[in-house]
């Protein structure tokens, strides 16, 4: 089952399915392999910790 995650500042949102190329992780990396001090990509702002999860999907 994959989750998502949103930024509670500008909405970016981290799919586990499609993961984040730009960032490094391929589709598929589950949220507790994303490191604690990752921030959000499109606003800088927001650490790990910050995200909320929006969902589980498979």
């Amino acid at each position: 089952m994959m989750a998502a995650y949103r930024c509670p500042v500008c909405d970016y949102v981290y799919d586990e399915a499609k993961g984040a190329a730009r960032e490094g992780f391929p589709a598929g990396t589950p949220w507790q392999n994303i490191p604690q001090d990752w921030c959000c990509p499109d606003c800088g702002v927001r650490e790990k910790v910050d995200f909320e999860p929006i969902g589980a999907h498979s």
